[in-house]
Protein backbone atom coordinates (compact mmCIF):
# COMPACT_ATOMS: atom_id res chain seq x y z
CA UNK A 1 0.00 0.00 0.00
CA UNK A 2 1.60 3.59 -1.15
CA UNK A 3 1.29 5.27 2.60
CA UNK A 4 2.33 8.66 2.38
CA UNK A 5 3.82 10.31 6.02
CA UNK A 6 1.31 12.41 5.99
CA UNK A 7 -1.72 9.58 5.39
CA UNK A 8 -0.23 6.99 8.04
CA UNK A 9 -2.43 6.04 10.90
CA UNK A 10 -0.27 3.79 13.30
CA UNK A 11 -2.12 4.08 16.59
CA UNK A 12 -3.03 0.31 17.22
CA UNK A 13 -6.58 1.56 19.57
CA UNK A 14 -7.57 3.65 16.12
CA UNK A 15 -6.77 0.85 13.83
CA UNK A 16 -8.93 -1.53 16.04
CA UNK A 17 -11.76 0.92 16.14
CA UNK A 18 -11.99 0.92 13.04
CA UNK A 19 -11.97 -2.95 12.42
CA UNK A 20 -14.52 -3.42 14.71
CA UNK A 21 -17.16 -0.83 13.26
CA UNK A 22 -16.45 -2.48 9.51
CA UNK A 23 -15.66 -5.94 10.28
CA UNK A 24 -16.24 -7.07 6.80
CA UNK A 25 -12.84 -7.61 5.45
CA UNK A 26 -11.57 -8.76 2.31
CA UNK A 27 -8.74 -11.32 2.94
CA UNK A 28 -6.62 -12.34 0.33
CA UNK A 29 -4.60 -15.06 0.03
CA UNK A 30 -2.03 -17.05 -2.15
CA UNK A 31 -3.22 -19.86 -4.09
CA UNK A 32 -1.56 -22.04 -6.87
CA UNK A 33 -3.95 -20.36 -9.50
CA UNK A 34 -2.47 -16.95 -8.27
CA UNK A 35 -3.81 -14.37 -5.72
CA UNK A 36 -7.56 -15.36 -3.94
CA UNK A 37 -10.22 -13.02 -2.47
CA UNK A 38 -12.68 -13.37 0.16
CA UNK A 39 -14.65 -10.93 1.91
CA UNK A 40 -15.44 -12.19 5.46
CA UNK A 41 -16.60 -10.19 8.47
CA UNK A 42 -13.71 -11.04 11.10
CA UNK A 43 -14.03 -10.60 14.99
CA UNK A 44 -11.23 -8.85 16.75
CA UNK A 45 -9.63 -9.57 19.95
CA UNK A 46 -6.64 -7.51 21.41
CA UNK A 47 -4.43 -10.30 22.19
CA UNK A 48 -2.03 -11.39 21.99
CA UNK A 49 -0.17 -8.15 22.15
CA UNK A 50 0.71 -5.74 20.47
CA UNK A 51 -1.71 -6.31 17.47
CA UNK A 52 -3.99 -8.91 18.38
CA UNK A 53 -6.00 -11.90 16.93
CA UNK A 54 -8.70 -11.92 13.94
CA UNK A 55 -11.42 -14.65 14.21
CA UNK A 56 -13.84 -16.01 11.32
CA UNK A 57 -15.38 -18.48 9.68
CA UNK A 58 -15.56 -19.85 6.23
CA UNK A 59 -17.66 -22.47 4.21
CA UNK A 60 -16.12 -25.99 3.91
CA UNK A 61 -16.60 -25.54 0.45
CA UNK A 62 -14.66 -22.45 -0.32
CA UNK A 63 -11.78 -23.10 -2.99
CA UNK A 64 -9.16 -20.70 -0.09
CA UNK A 65 -9.27 -24.46 1.48
CA UNK A 66 -7.68 -26.40 -0.70
CA UNK A 67 -4.12 -24.99 -0.69
CA UNK A 68 -3.93 -22.74 1.80
CA UNK A 69 0.00 -22.64 2.91
CA UNK A 70 0.88 -23.34 6.48
CA UNK A 71 2.80 -20.35 7.68
CA UNK A 72 2.10 -18.25 4.56
CA UNK A 73 1.30 -14.48 5.36
CA UNK A 74 -2.20 -13.45 3.88
CA UNK A 75 -3.62 -9.45 3.88
CA UNK A 76 -6.88 -8.56 5.64
CA UNK A 77 -8.47 -5.23 4.31
CA UNK A 78 -10.88 -3.80 6.58
CA UNK A 79 -12.44 -0.96 4.56
CA UNK A 80 -13.69 2.17 6.46
CA UNK A 81 -15.79 5.52 4.98
CA UNK A 82 -14.82 6.74 1.93
CA UNK A 83 -16.56 9.92 -0.06
CA UNK A 84 -15.51 11.35 -3.65
CA UNK A 85 -14.13 14.85 -2.66
CA UNK A 86 -15.13 17.78 -5.16
CA UNK A 87 -12.45 20.85 -5.56
CA UNK A 88 -16.17 22.81 -5.50
CA UNK A 89 -15.37 22.54 -1.33
CA UNK A 90 -12.49 24.37 -1.43
CA UNK A 91 -12.33 27.97 -1.28
CA UNK A 92 -8.63 27.99 -2.83
CA UNK A 93 -10.52 27.25 -5.80
CA UNK A 94 -11.99 30.90 -6.26
CA UNK A 95 -8.59 32.21 -5.25
CA UNK A 96 -6.29 30.37 -7.81
CA UNK A 97 -8.45 27.58 -9.32
CA UNK A 98 -5.38 25.56 -8.77
CA UNK A 99 -7.72 22.37 -7.40
CA UNK A 100 -8.57 18.64 -8.04
CA UNK A 101 -10.83 16.43 -7.43
CA UNK A 102 -9.80 13.44 -4.84
CA UNK A 103 -11.42 10.63 -2.62
CA UNK A 104 -10.93 10.36 0.82
CA UNK A 105 -10.49 7.02 2.54
CA UNK A 106 -9.67 5.38 5.52
CA UNK A 107 -8.07 1.63 5.74
CA UNK A 108 -6.66 -0.43 7.61
CA UNK A 109 -4.55 -3.87 6.18
CA UNK A 110 -3.76 -6.61 8.86
CA UNK A 111 -0.96 -9.29 7.84
CA UNK A 112 -0.38 -12.77 9.41
CA UNK A 113 -0.31 -16.97 8.39
CA UNK A 114 -4.12 -17.84 8.29
CA UNK A 115 -4.64 -21.24 10.18
CA UNK A 116 -7.77 -23.41 10.04
CA UNK A 117 -9.59 -24.52 13.08
CA UNK A 118 -12.29 -27.36 12.39
CA UNK A 119 -13.48 -27.40 16.06
CA UNK A 120 -16.92 -27.78 16.56
CA UNK A 121 -17.22 -25.98 19.72
CA UNK A 122 -14.66 -23.18 18.88
CA UNK A 123 -16.70 -22.67 15.64
CA UNK A 124 -19.93 -21.87 17.63
CA UNK A 125 -18.33 -19.99 20.13
CA UNK A 126 -17.32 -17.82 17.66
CA UNK A 127 -20.71 -18.21 15.81
CA UNK A 128 -22.39 -16.69 18.79
CA UNK A 129 -20.12 -14.02 19.99
CA UNK A 130 -20.27 -12.74 16.36
CA UNK A 131 -23.93 -13.34 16.32
CA UNK A 132 -24.85 -11.08 19.57
CA UNK A 133 -22.15 -8.70 18.54
CA UNK A 134 -24.05 -7.72 15.45
CA UNK A 135 -27.51 -7.98 16.65
CA UNK A 136 -27.07 -6.19 19.70
CA UNK A 137 -28.39 -3.09 18.10
CA UNK A 138 -31.81 -4.37 17.05
CA UNK A 139 -34.57 -4.01 19.48
CA UNK A 140 -35.00 -7.89 19.01
CA UNK A 141 -31.46 -9.22 18.61
CA UNK A 142 -31.97 -12.76 17.30
CA UNK A 143 -29.87 -15.67 18.77
CA UNK A 144 -28.56 -18.94 17.37
CA UNK A 145 -30.34 -20.92 20.21
CA UNK A 146 -33.84 -19.03 18.71
CA UNK A 147 -33.18 -21.52 15.75
CA UNK A 148 -33.78 -25.37 16.08
CA UNK A 149 -30.49 -27.21 17.05
CA UNK A 150 -30.54 -30.10 14.88
CA UNK A 151 -31.17 -26.97 11.75
CA UNK A 152 -27.97 -25.28 13.92
CA UNK A 153 -26.13 -28.50 14.22
CA UNK A 154 -26.08 -29.30 10.19
CA UNK A 155 -25.20 -25.33 9.49
CA UNK A 156 -22.08 -24.93 11.87
CA UNK A 157 -21.14 -28.31 9.97
CA UNK A 158 -20.51 -26.53 6.82
CA UNK A 159 -18.41 -24.36 8.00
CA UNK A 160 -14.74 -24.08 9.97
CA UNK A 161 -13.14 -21.40 11.81
CA UNK A 162 -10.17 -19.26 10.29
CA UNK A 163 -7.57 -17.26 12.37
CA UNK A 164 -4.87 -14.75 12.06
CA UNK A 165 -2.62 -13.74 14.81
CA UNK A 166 -1.78 -10.40 13.81
CA UNK A 167 2.06 -9.75 13.19
CA UNK A 168 1.42 -6.39 11.40
CA UNK A 169 -1.01 -3.70 11.35
CA UNK A 170 -1.03 -0.52 8.98
CA UNK A 171 -3.87 2.26 8.91
CA UNK A 172 -4.22 4.97 5.75
CA UNK A 173 -6.22 7.90 6.67
CA UNK A 174 -6.93 9.84 3.85
CA UNK A 175 -8.67 12.95 4.98
CA UNK A 176 -7.58 16.18 3.71
CA UNK A 177 -4.37 15.96 5.67
CA UNK A 178 -2.70 17.55 2.66
CA UNK A 179 -4.66 20.68 2.09
CA UNK A 180 -4.76 23.76 3.92
CA UNK A 181 -7.08 24.31 6.77
CA UNK A 182 -9.82 26.55 4.95
CA UNK A 183 -9.61 23.43 2.28
CA UNK A 184 -10.57 21.47 5.73
CA UNK A 185 -12.85 23.30 6.64
CA UNK A 186 -14.89 23.27 3.60
CA UNK A 187 -14.66 19.80 3.49
CA UNK A 188 -16.19 19.20 6.70
CA UNK A 189 -19.00 21.84 5.79
CA UNK A 190 -19.63 20.36 2.13
CA UNK A 191 -19.79 16.67 3.24
CA UNK A 192 -22.24 17.59 6.14
CA UNK A 193 -24.27 19.41 3.84
CA UNK A 194 -24.60 16.44 1.86
CA UNK A 195 -27.07 14.43 4.79
CA UNK A 196 -25.90 11.16 4.78
CA UNK A 197 -24.20 9.21 6.80
CA UNK A 198 -21.27 7.69 5.26
CA UNK A 199 -21.01 11.82 4.66
CA UNK A 200 -20.86 12.31 8.13
CA UNK A 201 -18.72 10.01 9.31
CA UNK A 202 -15.76 11.36 6.77
CA UNK A 203 -16.71 14.92 7.89
CA UNK A 204 -15.88 13.58 11.27
CA UNK A 205 -12.55 11.91 10.22
CA UNK A 206 -11.77 14.89 8.08
CA UNK A 207 -12.32 17.48 11.01
CA UNK A 208 -10.68 15.34 13.75
CA UNK A 209 -7.49 15.04 11.83
CA UNK A 210 -7.53 19.01 11.34
CA UNK A 211 -7.56 19.26 14.78
CA UNK A 212 -5.02 16.86 15.76
CA UNK A 213 -2.49 18.79 12.69
CA UNK A 214 0.08 20.99 14.28
CA UNK A 215 -0.80 24.53 14.40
Amino acid sequence: MYLPPHFEESRVEILHDLMRAFPLATVVTLSTDGLNANHIPLLLSCGPGPFGTLRGHIARANPMLDDLVPNLEALAVFHGPDRYITPSWYPTKKEHGKVVPTWNYAVVHAYGALRVVDDADWVRNLVETLTTQQEAPFSEPWSVSDAPQEFVHQRLGAIVGIEMVITKLKGKWKVSQNQPVQNQTGVVQGLKGLGEDSASEMAYLVGKAREEQPQ
